[in-house]
C-alpha cells in the first residue's frame, strides 16, 4: 500500500486564540505560533477562517480544510501522482500533490516524515495473562497524543468517496454499515480504521471528528479529565466501540467537530473479512458516559439545569 500515515491537518477557525488554547490543552506541543505537533511529528495547523492560503471549505464555520497523508516513499508518491492527475483541483507542487476528494475535502500527499516513537506502556493484567507484576497501573494528569489516528467525515456521496480512497489511494475496507458508512484503513495490515465515511439523512458534507492515539485506557481517562478541568465540554465518553474495540473520549472542539482520544483498536491483516451490519447504537457503542466524568467528583458530569 502507498499511504502509511496522517501527516497533518489544516484548520480554518473563527477564533484563532481560542483554537490555539484548545489544541494546547488537548496535549499537543506548540512548535510555532499556529502549528502544533503530536509525539510522532504529525502537525495540526491553524489559520483564520478567511485566510486566502487555505483551500475551499466543504462546510460553513470552523472546520478542517486540508488533510495531508504520507506516502511510503518517493516512488509511491510518483505512482499516486499518476493516479490522481485527473482529479478535481489537482496540483503537483513537486514535493507534494493536492486534489479534492468527491466530498470536497482537499487531500494532500507527501513522502512520509513521521517519527518513530518508543514508549514505556504499562501492561494490562487479564485472566491467565498477568504481565504487570509488582507495578501499579499509571494515572495520567493529562494526555500527550502519540499521533493522528483517523478522521471521520459526513459525506454526500458515500459510494464515490469510498471509491476514491479505495481505488485511487489503495485503502482497504475494514467494516461497513449497510448503505450508511464504511471504515477504511490505509494498509492491509494496520489499525481498524484511518478513515470513517458516514452518510446521514439531512446532513451534508462536513467534519464529524478527528482522533488522536494515546498509550492506554488510563491516558484516555486522564486526557478527558484534564480537558474537563480546563472547562472544555465532553461530547461523549469515556466509552468503548465494539466495532473496533477502541476505548474513547470525545471533546467538543472550537475548530469544528470533535477531538477524540482513543486506544486499544483492533489490528487487522489481509486475513480479515470485512463485516457488513446495520448501523445501530449497540453496534457503535458498547457503553459510554454521556457528558463525560467530572474532574472533581470522579462521577458522571451532570448537565447544567
Amino acid at each position: 500500500m502507498s499511504i502509511v500515515g496522517i501527516e497533518a491537518l489544516d484548520f480554518g477557525v473563527e477564533d484563532l486564540e481560542v483554537g490555539k488554547r484548545f489544541v494546547t490543552d488537548f496535549g499537543l506541543s506548540q512548535v510555532s505560533d499556529t502549528a502544533f505537533e503530536t509525539l510522532n511529528g504529525a502537525r495540526l495547523n491553524l489559520a483564520p477562517i478567511d485566510d486566502p492560503a487555505l483551500p475551499p471549505a466543504f462546510e460553513s464555520g470552523s472546520t478542517l480544510r486540508r488533510m495531508t497523508w504520507g506516502a511510503a516513499d518517493a516512488e509511491a508518491l510518483e505512482t499516486l501522482k499518476k493516479r490522481l492527475a485527473d482529479q478535481p483541483g489537482y496540483v503537483d507542487r513537486g514535493d507534494h500533490i493536492e486534489c479534492q476528494d468527491p466530498n470536497g475535502m482537499t487531500v494532500a500527499i507527501r513522502v512520509d516524515s513521521l517519527r518513530g516513537v518508543e514508549l514505556d506502556v504499562t501492561p494490562i493484567n487479564q485472566y491467565g495473562d498477568m504481565r504487570r507484576v509488582d507495578q501499579p497501573s499509571p494515572v495520567y494528569e493529562r494526555a500527550t497524543p502519540v499521533g493522528i489516528g483517523h478522521a471521520v467525515f459526513f459525506v454526500d456521496d458515500l459510494e464515490a468517496t469510498e471509491a476514491f480512497y479505495r481505488d485511487r489511494l489503495g485503502f482497504a475496507v475494514s467494516d461497513r454499515y449497510t448503505d450508511r458508512a464504511v471504515f477504511l484503513r490505509m494498509q492491509a495490515r494496520g489499525g481498524h480504521h484511518n478513515l470513517f465515511l458516514l452518510k446521514l439523512p439531512h446532513r451534508g458534507a462536513g467534519l464529524n471528528h478527528v482522533a488522536f492515539t494515546v498509550r492506554d485506557i488510563h491516558e484516555v481517562i486522564g486526557g478527558g479529565l484534564a480537558m474537563n478541568r480546563k472547562q472544555w465540554s465532553t461530547f461523549l465518553g469515556p466509552g468503548r466501540h465494539p466495532i473496533s474495540s477502541a476505548y474513547f473520549w470525545y471533546v467538543n472542539s472550537p475548530l469544528g467537530g470533535a477531538f477524540e482520544y482513543y486506544t486499544n483498536e483492533d489490528y487487522l491483516t489481509e486475513a480479515w473479512e470485512p463485516r457488513e451490519m446495520q448501523h445501530s447504537l449497540e453496534s457503535f457503542t458498547e457503553w459510554a458516559v454521556e457528558g463525560g466524568i467530572d474532574a472533581e467528583t470522579r462521577r458522571q458530569k451532570k448537565a447544567e439545569a
